[in-house]
Parts: structure tokens; sequence; C-alpha cells
């Protein structure tokens, strides 16, 4: 039932308010207990959240470090990308995934997208390889895995790296496989609006080969492995252990958040389906853990603006492709080289997705859904 009180209030696409307000003694009891220590730089409180995420993982390695994009930097090192390799990824993504290949001089090639998963599409990836081509960049996007088999086979037969981009996709499985584990690096997300959200930057890789973890754990203390003696140029990329310690106590409710997320978009998809809107596609053989929830429409830009109206707030992942950025202007990709890319740019449409979303507060932004599509 819908209510007055719904009706006079604002719907988030998140609400972190709420989720602290959920886990505050737990919480704040482990920020006070850092304090106390005066430990903030690597240490015990990071060695234990990296112990469990490992653990939660399935992996051999788990390195925290200071943010999202950093784990993809220290990844494309680790992997030894310099200038003038070149590495495939897609182009619908955010900015990171491209830029941290681009930091290193290397040269992003995109491939265009699967229009059911927004993930690239591995059929278009063969005919991208060149000889100059050293790894694989799959994102794992909105908390569904890419198509990893053909990504590994692909990646086997040339003898090249993957890097698995799972920043939307922790705990997410492909075919009883956690995202992160199966290529040769996985890079992870803290950032606050992650499932698993720190208070602030941070991100993590997993590895499961013995030299990979060991030179990504030197490269983000600056390439050393003991203080002041440098084996390699690596960057300052720690985790903080103020994060870590925050993270560590989110980790132990990050299942049920999943699940809850699941159920939230098992109520769209039921109450949504017939509209004029495409609805998120689940690859068989995965488990989607709903970083977001992802509707598409012609008409996204006048529905954005509907249900703004109404107090709801959407978001839109992502406006521009990453081969039309001007940055990247560089590469030479002009419109129309990756239509399914440009395609979702221009439809799609983020719904409120959030562990602590009432049902009423959903039954409000289906109907306002429904209203807009009746009207219009």
């Amino acid at each position: 039932m819908i209510t007055a009180e719904i009706l006079s209030m604002k719907i988030p696409s998140q609400d972190l308010k709420r989720q602290y307000k959920s886990i505050q003694n737990e919480i704040d009891a482990v920020v006070l207990e850092v304090l106390a220590q005066q430990s903030f730089i690597l240490g015990p409180y990071v060695e234990s959240f990296e112990n469990s995420m490992a653990n939660y993982c399935g992996a051999k390695y788990a390195i925290g470090v200071s943010s999202g994009t950093d784990a993809l930097l220290l990844a494309l090192m680790a992997c030894g990308i310099k200038s003038g390799d070149e590495v495939i990824t897609t182009p619908f993504t955010f900015f990171a995934t491209a830029g941290s290949i681009a930091r290193l001089g290397a040269l992003p090639v995109f491939v265009d997208i699967d229009p059911a998963t927004y993930n690239i599409d591995v059929s278009k990836i063969a005919s991208a390889v060149s000889g100059k081509t050293k790894a694989l960049l799959p994102v794992h996007l909105f908390g569904q895995c890419a198509e990893m088999d053909a990504i590994l086979e692909m990646a086997q037969t040339k003898g090249l790296y993957v890097i698995e981009d799972a920043a939307q996709a922790i705990g997410a499985f492909y075919k009883g496989k956690q995202a992160g584990t199966m290529g040769d690096a996985g890079c992870f997300s803290f950032y606050p609006s992650k499932n698993l959200g720190a208070y602030g930057d941070g991100g993590l890789v997993t590895a499961n080969d013995d030299e990979m973890g060991a030179l990504i754990k030197a490269l983000r203390v600056h390439g050393s492995n003991t203080r002041y003696y440098h084996e390699y140029v690596g960057i300052n990329g720690r985790l903080d252990a103020l994060q870590a310690a925050i993270l560590h106590t989110k980790l132990k409710h990050l299942n049920e958040w999943s699940e809850k997320r699941r159920t939230v978009a098992t109520y769209y998809d039921e109450h949504l389906r017939g509209m004029p809107v495409r609805l998120p596609e689940i690859m068989n053989g995965n488990t989607h853990i709903y970083h977001q929830y992802v509707i598409a429409t012609p008409k996204r830009d006048l529905l954005k603006e509907h249900l703004s109206e109404q107090g709801i707030e959407t978001v839109i992942y992502y406006p521009v492709p990453l081969h039309l950025q001007k940055c990247f202007a560089y590469l030479g990709y002009k419109p129309g080289d990756l239509p399914v890319s440009e395609k979702a740019a221009d439809e799609v449409l983020a719904l409120p997705v959030f562990p602590e979303i009432t049902r009423e507060e959903q039954d409000f932004v289906i109907e306002q859904i429904k209203d807009f599509f009746t009207r219009k």
C-alpha cells in the first residue's frame, strides 16, 4: 500500500545512512579500536581483512590497496603492461578501466558489448587481437560476470594475461567460480557506494599465482619488500587500516545484503515485466549481485525526468561510452563504431536498488514507471 508518507518523501538510488544505522554499534566499536591502537598503515587490521577476503573469494592472495582504480593499475603493472602495448576491454564501463591502461602508456582497444548483459561481446574479441595485444580486461558490469570461459580460452590460445575488473561484482559467481578469481588478477573497489563499501576509497587485488601475489604486494608499497630497499618502481597504493577494519566488519553482512538485493531485483522483474522496457538478463551459469538494477528504454531521458519529479532518484550508467570520451580522441574512434555500446548509453537507467529499500518504496517506483508509459 502506498501511503501519503511515501508520496511526500524522496526515494534515493541508495541510502548508505540506513545501512550504517543497521550496524552502527559494530562500526563505531571497530573505529574506536583502530583509533586507540593508532595503527593506520597496513598492519594487523589490513592483514585480517585480506585473509577474510581471500577466504571469501576463494583466492590464494587478496591484497588490499588504496582504491579500485589503483587495483587496476597495480594489476596491469604486475602483468608488465607498458607503453605501446594494447589491452582489449569494453567501452561501456566506468572510466578507471581504460584510464588505468592509458596511464601506463598502453592503448585501450575497445570491443563492443553484448546487448543482453552489457558485458563485453566475446565473439568480437578475436578480431581485435593484434601483435601488440598483451592482456584482456573484461568488466563484470552491474554485478554479473562476463563470459569468462571464452575469454580465458582466447587468452590461453593467444598467450595473453586476463585481468578481471570485478569492481561491481564482489560475491558474483560464474559457473561456480567467484568474480575476480578466474584470471591472472581480479580487481575490486570499495568505493562507499559499492555492495561492500568503505568509508572512503579502498580496493583489493586477488591472485592465485605466488609470483603475481608477491609482486602486487611490493608494487603497492613503492616496489619495496623491505623498507627503504626498492626492487621495482611501484606506487603508494596501500589500503588504510581504518578502512580495512570497517570493511572487515561489513564483510560478514555481505551475503545477506546480496540476497536482499536479489529479492529487490526479483520484485522489479515480476512487476515491470510487460512494460516497454528492457529488463536485466542473467546469463546461464551466473549469479547476479545487482550492484545496479538497470532497465533500458528509448524514452530513458523522459522517464528519468518523470521519476525525478516524483522524488525518485535514478542514475545513468554511462551517458558517454569510453571510445567517445574527449580524452580518448587520439585513439581514432568515431560515433557509430561501437553501436551497441552507444545505444546502451542512450537508453539505460538504474533504478533504486539497495538492501534496505522498503517494499512500499519499490511499489511507488513501479507505479510511477507504469504511470509514465500509460500516459506516454
